[in-house]
């Protein structure tokens, strides 16, 4: 199918890529009073003048593999799909795009890619010159993020496009009737749909007509699963927390706070507390402090970390990034924080540790997280009381906690393979697109 027969195809297809630049041009006059369009704007100047200069000092190529992730969470979906292809094949040139801002600063030094950058906003123009400077053989896109002159100039350009990972949430703008057409032209663009379960691979099939849809399960369990084997970033802290019961609550937002303190403080039996605030920038870092002092709770930022430090009666705030995945290593109990606000975060990091997970009830959009209650590997908290309650059982009943923590532990395991099956499909067309 050809890009023209798509866009005449489909009314909303055409409408939208008439319609978005005139959306991007009004974007563009508010850019000032608005920081998030501000930063959306600045980043994305002279994306593509800089990748034309990346591009002409690479050497030729055999086979081009593009990745594309709206953010962090997505791209290490693919990081262990990258791994296997670049263990076979490491004469693949990869180039690695992101939508947000956090996910490009978190990898944009990711040494496997040639270059990686901002995907530039979704016009026609903006994506001819993109896919003539980068020539893809594969474009690989993780989960969602669907931009449709991108996905098109691609499809016309002759480039095979892989879908991952991909979750059709019930509610979600995909079922939408007004909607549901413009996304069933968007997914017939891609050859291979790539789903997290059997339930999905049915909707993309019967909702949307997708036949090439086909169940592999999720890479982040093979993620979780390969960074569980290295805690070397927390050997030195190790010691500290010896024979104790440790409480780890990761990615901490203020919400998480106001439940997670107080019940900390309300328990006769407390465990040991490590913090690990969702953000570590230093206005988030002077407000928590703030809030410990208030409520009369002693601590110690692991940056400025000594031996005075006592675990029995000391916060220990991570006040770093990078340390979170490994510091579930060392812990007896998980609290997972975002549950309280928009979603809740990685559940999937503690529960390979075969730990209990404790998470608030905004769990949504994480299938994986209601997977694992339903698995008995994590209890949805909904308030001070229930957290109280939890934490009491799980820090006083050693057994209790280990049975849960075995239950977090074999959902993870369970679920490990999607790696192979997404790259293998991959290496099908790379053979195609490189004869012996």
């Amino acid at each position: 199918m050809t890009k023209n027969t798509i866009v005449m195809n489909n009314s909303a297809l055409s409408f939208y890529t008439r319609l978005f630049p005139l959306l991007l041009g009004t974007a563009k006059l508010f850019r000032a009073l608005h920081p998030k369009l501000r930063t959306f704007f600045r980043v994305r100047n002279g994306v593509i003048e800089e990748l034309e200069q990346k591009i002409h000092k690479l050497p030729s190529s055999s086979f081009r593999l593009w990745v594309h992730a709206a953010s962090v969470g997505e791209f290490e979906q693919a990081r262990p799909v990258i791994a296997a292809l670049r263990e076979k094949h490491p004469e693949i040139t990869l180039f690695v795009s992101f939508l947000s801002d956090s996910g490009y600063n978190a990898r944009k030094n990711f040494p496997d890619a040639a270059a990686v950058f901002y995907l530039p906003a979704d016009t026609r123009d903006n994506a001819k010159r993109l896919l003539s400077l980068i020539k893809p053989d594969l474009l690989l896109l993780m989960r969602y993020d669907f931009w449709p002159n991108h996905l098109l100039e691609a499809k016309s350009c002759g480039t095979t496009l892989i879908l991952a990972a991909a979750v059709l949430q019930h509610g979600s703008a995909y079922f939408n009737p007004v909607l549901r057409g413009f996304y069933q032209s968007i997914f017939h663009l891609f050859d291979r749909i790539y789903t997290v379960s059997e339930k999905n691979t049915l909707a993309f099939r019967q909702t949307f007509n997708c036949q090439h849809a086909e169940t592999a399960g999720d890479p982040r369990f093979d993620q979780v699963f390969l960074r569980s084997r290295n805690c070397e970033r927390v050997a030195h802290l190790k010691p500290l927390f010896a024979n104790r019961v440790v409480l780890v609550a990761g990615s901490v937002w203020e919400k998480d706070e106001l439940v997670l303190l107080p019940a900390w403080k309300e328990l006769k039996k407390q465990p040991s507390l490590v913090l690990v605030p969702h953000e570590v920038d230093p206005e988030n870092m002077a407000r928590l402090y703030e809030n410990l002092q208030q409520q009369s709770l002693d601590f110690m930022p692991v940056s400025a970390l000594t031996e005075a430090f006592n675990p029995e009666r000391q916060i220990l705030v991570i006040d770093q990034t990078g340390y979170l995945a490994e510091l579930y290593s060392l812990a007896s109990i998980a609290y997972v924080g975002g549950g309280f606000g928009v979603n809740v975060h990685n559940t999937l990091e503690p529960a390979v540790h075969a730990i209990p997970v404790l998470f608030g009830p905004h769990c949504q959009n994480s299938p994986e997280a209601g997977d694992l209650v339903a698995a008995g590997g994590a209890t949805v908290i909904y308030n001070q009381k229930e957290l109280v309650a939890a934490l009491k059982t799980l820090t006083s009943d050693t057994e209790q906690r280990k049975k849960s923590g075995m239950k977090a532990a074999a959902f993870v395991h369970g679920s490990i393979g999607a790696t192979k099956a997404i790259a293998a499909g991959i290496e099908h067309y790379y053979g195609e697109r490189t004869p012996d």
